[in-house]
């Protein structure tokens, strides 16, 4: 009685009366196809890696395209805060100025009672508080005598020649200008001579110069 072993059983890919070149023929055959599918997994690999940069080239385009809408958005915010900041210290300046200018006649009254000595008692020290109060706010005086004549900060109301000066000069101020940091709220009134129509200067220093000298003329 033959014994078989249980769960084994060989089979042959060759037919049972095959000769010698049938077993090789079918040895390759056999080994063809355990090698075709490691060309197919070739293949699929390079077609996944293809697909993964395209997605991943979509990804880079559409963060790039994010990036450059928020840098937008941030450039135009910033602007957006200038401007508001701009403006608001714009209608602050214009509120200020439009305050200052409605105060102008009374400290007008002030520099009239302080130039005739009647600025005394309660009324000096009210003065003195309102014109503390006022340059806080920024409000600034000009106007002097001797300076020359700038059209673009005084008003001429009086004109005149004079031999002592060599150009147009504010000789007397008749009501002072004010001004808030670069913006005049109101020019300087003043009163200016120009230097006498023909008169060459230096023409008197250089005569006051020779006759100092004591020269004696040639005869």
């Amino acid at each position: 009685m033959t014994e078989e072993t249980p769960g084994f059983e060989e089979k042959s890919d060759v037919p049972s009366g095959a000769t010698p070149d049938d077993a090789a023929e079918a040895a390759d055959s056999s080994t063809e196809e355990k090698a075709a599918p490691a060309g197919d997994t070739s293949s699929q690999k390079s077609a996944g890696t293809a697909g993964l940069t395209a997605q991943l080239d979509q990804v880079r385009s559409a963060l790039d395209e994010r990036t450059a809408d928020l840098q937008r958005l941030q450039a135009e915010y910033q602007n957006y805060r200038r401007r508001v900041e701009r403006d608001r210290v714009t209608v602050k300046e214009i509120a200020v100025a439009t305050l200052l200018s409605e105060l102008l006649p009374v400290l007008d009254d002030v520099g009239r009672a302080r130039d005739h000595g009647e600025l005394l008692g309660g009324f000096k020290s009210v003065a003195e508080s309102l014109e503390t109060v006022v340059a806080k706010m920024g409000l600034q005086q000009f106007g002097k005598e001797g300076e020359p004549f700038d059209p673009t900060i005084h008003e001429a109301l009086m004109h005149s020649y004079a031999p002592d000066v060599t150009e147009t000069t504010c000789v007397a101020i008749l009501q002072p200008g004010y001004r808030i940091g670069e913006r005049t709220i109101r020019p300087a009134r003043v009163a200016v001579a120009e230097p006498q129509p023909g008169a060459t200067p230096g023409a008197k220093e250089e005569k006051s110069a020779d006759e100092e000298s004591g020269a004696p003329e040639e005869g």
